[in-house]
């Protein structure tokens, strides 16, 4: 992969196109259009300093391990371990976020009934074609995730241009309005900073760029550049998308209780699409939409496919023998590409509710990035890692320990949502772990054998 290919991968991943659409209706309901106009403003900015932080990591050791690499090298086996569970659960739960959402949007359009074994045929087809492509290589994947980048900005471009030139507009008033229909009822300022979800779980898999360095060229340099690259565009282009979405509203309650003639629920922006642009109009785009959800599942499987393949290549899974093999023909880690688009679709069928799953990928990813950048922040006087060329300079302490701050407040509250279930999958996931590690792999599982070693 080239730089281009690198930042695509993670753009792709972001998605604004996935997250932000499949999750408005929970960001609508949540805080109203307030929501969408300062709720994705704040998560971008605090964000920004979790990639600086983890692009300096990914300029030092650039690694298919990523997290878990950086973990292992700046903690030890033990924080490297537990690392990688995260990243692997956190990328497992964005897959079927991604193809369950991306299923739900197809569903109308392609006139099936909104009935559950409808959808999971969907999803399971949706899984298959991602895994058939990985399948066949990195050079094909590399392309599509290139090509991704048009139909992301033709798509958004379209949207945007449409809205803005051809729907009826509320007053730019309209975007203060905190109308908020959620359920149970929260205090405002609860709901809205449960709303926080859309714009963060949007904002991840950026990382997908350093899970594939080791298939780049000039990958201390390429790799962080492609991360906040990704970050960046995704979060200006996202933002302005979510204004033109919210200004061309007719009504609040409308929108979130759309049906079709049989009763079926609509998607909230695809609602707002046809009511804005027309039915014709209003189904292209969202179309549109459809195929940068597609693209957006593809490179979640490459990401956490690699992740696989560098956990089992230093015999950290179960069947590892069989992970870690890469299949002479085309180059790929076949068994950990279908490992992960099975594992999806089971996590998609255990969660029940988008927002639990979303939440559950959020906080897995979250504490995978933030994990290695608390490494090194503490150790930052004892054991420091050399810095590659690309770097925070004296800014590093400082940037960091916002971004772990930022971290631990916003997964704490995601926890929170939906009945405590994405808290309680979480605690019973680490005490599940913290047993295994403990009574198995705390004596098995050696670590990444070039550990303490100049990589370069």
């Amino acid at each position: 992969m080239g730089g281009f290919s690198n930042f695509a991968i993670g753009f792709s991943v972001v998605s604004v196109l996935t997250g932000a659409v499949t999750l408005y209706d929970y960001g609508l309901k949540m805080g109203g259009p307030a929501e969408m106009t300062f709720g994705w403003p704040i998560v971008t900015f605090f964000t920004m300093f979790v990639v600086l932080s983890m692009a300096e990591l990914a300029s030092s050791l650039p690694t298919s391990g990523a997290m878990y690499h950086w973990s292992c090298e700046l903690g030890g086996k033990s924080w490297g371990w537990f690392t990688a569970w995260f990243v692997i659960v956190g990328y497992i739960t964005a897959l079927a976020g991604i193809d369950y959402g991306c299923a739900s949007f197809l569903m109308p359009m392609l006139g099936l009934a909104s009935t559950q074994t409808n959808l999971l045929l969907v999803y399971f087809l949706l899984l298959v074609s991602h895994g058939l492509i990985n399948q066949f290589g990195i050079k094909l994947v590399s392309w599509l995730n290139d090509f991704s980048v048009t139909v992301h900005i033709v798509g958004l471009a379209i949207m945007i241009g449409a809205l803005f030139i051809f729907a009826p507009k509320q007053p730019p008033s309209f975007l203060l309005s905190t109308i908020t229909p959620n359920t149970p009822p929260y205090p405002y300022w609860c709901a809205f900073i449960l709303g926080l979800l859309q714009a963060q779980w949007t904002l991840s898999g950026y990382d997908a760029s350093a899970s594939v360095s080791e298939e780049t060229v000039d990958a201390r340099l390429m790799v962080p550049w492609g991360m906040v690259i990704a970050v960046v565009v995704s979060s200006v282009v996202g933002y302005i998308m979510l204004i033109a979405l919210t200004l061309s509203i007719k009504d609040v309650n409308a929108v979130l209780t759309a049906t079709d003639a049989g009763g079926n629920s609509i998607p909230t922006v695809v609602e707002i699409l046809v009511q804005a642009l027309g039915t014709t109009a209003g189904r292209a785009v969202s179309v549109l939409a459809a195929m940068a959800m597609w693209f957006c599942g593809l490179g979640a499987v490459t990401g956490c496919s690699r992740v696989i393949y560098a956990f089992s290549r230093d015999d950290g899974m179960p069947f590892s023998d069989v992970l870690r093999k890469v299949q002479s023909q085309h180059q790929t880690p076949v068994a950990a590409i279908w490992f992960t688009a099975c594992a999806a679709f089971v996590a998609a069928i255990y969660s029940g509710a988008y927002a639990v799953i979303t939440s559950i990928s959020m906080i897995c990813l979250y504490f995978a990035y933030i994990t290695p950048v608390f490494l090194s922040w503490r150790g930052r006087h004892v054991t420091p890692i050399a810095k590659g060329p690309w770097h925070l300079g004296r800014f590093s302490h400082s940037i960091n320990l916002i971004a772990i701050i930022w971290t631990v407040f916003i997964t704490s509250v995601v926890s929170l949502a939906n009945d405590f279930k994405a808290g309680k999958t979480m605690v019973g996931l680490i005490v599940v772990l913290s047993a295994w590690y403990y009574f198995r792999e705390r004596k098995r599982f050696a670590g990444p054998s070039w550990i303490g070693k100049d990589l370069t």
